[in-house]
């Protein structure tokens, strides 16, 4: 099982300074990858449990972000040139990318720049957005519900960009004549593209299968939700007569601390305490996610009330105490 970080880039006065610390950890602790988050706003409506959906329109979670709207944070795209700047081994990318509030041309050719800043360290991941506040907030309600079909052709641009000289499309998003894009990715034919997609096994394994996705990134998911959206995935590219991609990654971003105290690991939906509670209990759960088919648990830090330093010693813990017995079992 491979490990990811989770920068707690969405958090109430995080600073550069704790994203920094994080991040040299995980490469000195050897970590497959570090993710930031996409998040273009947070509604004032947020802040009194008035959005128009839950977050991710999972019924589980309130109307309202887990950062206030006055929070200070910091934007997840913007920090993968630093991240490539400031590490050499662990890969980079967003967890995800809302492809709407970007133009698919332009998109793909930052994120070959971004490649090459990062040495073809580049994880690319998409998905549709979920709130209409923040597509008001992008300039394009109106892609609100076309979010989906705009993956598609965003997916389609980016890997025809990459993988050819000079390109054109012309679809319903995008219509550009045949034009070069400059430097290509250095992993070729691009990198890796992950998909969140938290709704439909359907939908996943028809993208998995039409673009040779390399990875589904869900949320919060117990093992028995892994295994589930695994089978189904499996058995939905079975009858389009595929199999999962080689290297084909489970995610799922779960938070993460480790406690003096058992916590109560109840079911409770997306709410459950999955990586939170003792050093036991997370080797515990650990070992029924790869049991169940994870290959990559995304850790996320709490938003509130646990320290940066704190998690730091988390993560050494797991790394020097917890995942040896996981990996050994």
């Amino acid at each position: 099982m491979k490990l990811a970080l989770y920068l707690p880039n969405f958090r109430d006065n995080v600073t550069v300074k704790e994203l920094e610390d994080l991040t040299a950890l995980a490469e000195d602790l050897d970590f497959d990858s570090v993710w930031t988050l996409d998040r273009i706003v947070v509604p004032e409506a947020s802040d009194r449990a008035e959005l128009q959906f839950p977050f991710g329109m999972m019924t589980e979670f309130p109307k309202g972000m887990p950062v206030v709207s006055r929070g200070k944070w910091f934007q997840g795209m913007t920090l993968i040139p630093w991240l490539a700047a400031k590490t050499q081994k662990v890969r980079i990318g967003m967890s995800i990318i809302d492809t709407p509030y970007r133009s698919p041309g332009v998109l793909a050719a930052e994120l070959a720049t971004q490649d090459h800043l990062a040495g073809g360290r580049l994880n690319v991941g998409v998905g549709s957005g979920w709130m209409p506040e923040e597509f008001a907030a992008a300039s394009v309600p109106q892609l609100f519900p076309r979010r989906h079909a705009h993956v598609r052709e965003t997916i389609e641009i980016m890997q025809g960009i990459w993988s050819n000289e000079l390109f054109e499309y012309h679809g319903e998003f995008a219509d550009f004549p045949l034009s070069g894009f400059g430097h290509k990715p250095i992993q070729q034919p691009g990198p890796p593209i992950y998909f969140s997609g938290l709704k439909d096994a359907r939908r996943s394994a028809r993208r998995i299968a039409k673009y040779g996705l390399q990875g589904w990134i869900g949320i919060q998911d117990t093992p028995e939700e892994i295994s589930r959206w695994r089978g189904e995935i499996e058995r939905e590219l079975g009858e389009l007569g595929r199999g999962f991609p080689e290297g084909f990654d489970v995610c799922s971003m779960i938070w993460f601390v480790i406690t003096d105290e058992p916590m109560d690991q109840s079911p409770a939906g997306k709410g459950t305490n999955l990586l939170a509670g003792t050093a036991q209990q997370v080797e515990d759960m650990l070992k029924r996610y790869r049991d169940a088919g994870m290959t990559m648990p995304l850790l996320w830090p709490p938003f509130r009330d646990v320290p940066t330093s704190k998690t730091l010693d988390d993560l050494k813990r797991l790394t020097e105490e917890i995942m040896p017995k996981v990996n050994a079992a």
